[in-house]
C-alpha cells in the first residue's frame, strides 16, 4: 500500500538528508499559475515534510507551495492547492498553517466535504492560543493541537464538546544534530506534521 501526501507549505528542499527526495510537485504563484519550481527557500516546508519522513519514510511526498516570500499567503492559492491535492489522487493533505478569517469558512468546507468524498484526510491546525483555525476547525478535518508533554514519536487524542477527536502531539521538528531543540523551529506547524507522519505510518502498517 502507498500513502501519497501533499505537503502544502514553502515547498521543499528534496535533497535535504532528512527528506530524501520527493515524488513530485508543483508551486502555486500568487496570481493562480502553476510552476515547477517547488524548490523550498524558507525552510519551513523542508522541516515539515522532514519530520513526516521520519515517522513515516515509505510515504510517497509530493511538495505542494503556496509560500515564497513569506509563511503567508491569500485564500486563492491554498484553495488551488488543495484542489491540486484531490486532482493527483493524494491520500493526506498535510496543512501545518490556517486562517482566522471566517470570510474564508465557506470555501474551505465546499474542498473539505470534496475530500471527504475522495477519502483524502486532511490534517491541519486545531484551536491554539484561543485562535479557531480554518481549516482546523471544520468537521471532517483532522484537528491538530500543541501537546509539550507528548513525546514525538506519539500522538494523543481528546474528545471535544462535539464529539470530534482532537490529536495532540509535540511542537518539535525532527532533530538537527548539534542544534538544541529549543534553537530550531518548532510550534503548532510540527505538531501537525508530526501527526501526519504517525497517522501515515498506521496507514503504511495495514
Amino acid at each position: 500500500m502507498n500513502v501519497r501526501i501533499a505537503v502544502i507549505d514553502s515547498g521543499v528542499h528534496a535533497a535535504h538528508p532528512h527528506v530524501a527526495g520527493v515524488v513530485g510537485g508543483v508551486a502555486i504563484l500568487p496570481d493562480g499559475r502553476e510552476d515547477l519550481d517547488y524548490t523550498d527557500r524558507l525552510g519551513h516546508g523542508t522541516a515539515v515534510a522532514a519530520a513526516i519522513r521520519e515517522k513515516a519514510p515509505r510515504a510517497e511526498v509530493y511538495a505542494v507551495k503556496i509560500f515564497h516570500e513569506s509563511l503567508s499567503a491569500r485564500i486563492g492559492p491554498l484553495v488551488q492547492a488543495i484542489e491540486w491535492s484531490l486532482r493527483h489522487g493524494m491520500d493526506m493533505i498535510n496543512l501545518s498553517l490556517g486562517t482566522s478569517n471566517p470570510e474564508h469558512e465557506e470555501v474551505l468546507k465546499g474542498w473539505v466535504t470534496q475530500a471527504v468524498r475522495r477519502q483524502c484526510r486532511i490534517v491541519s491546525a486545531g484551536a491554539n492560543a484561543g485562535v479557531r483555525w480554518l481549516p482546523g476547525a471544520i468537521g471532517g478535518v483532522i484537528p491538530v493541537e500543541l501537546d509539550s508533554e507528548c513525546p514525538r514519536g506519539e500522538y494523543r487524542t481528546r474528545v471535544a464538546a462535539d464529539g470530534r477527536v482532537i490529536y495532540r502531539a509535540c511542537g518539535f521538528p525532527r532533530p538537527i544534530p548539534g542544534l538544541p531543540p529549543e534553537r530550531n523551529l518548532k510550534g503548532l506547524s510540527f505538531a501537525v506534521a508530526n501527526v501526519t507522519g504517525l497517522l501515515a505510518a498506521e496507514a503504511l502498517r495495514r
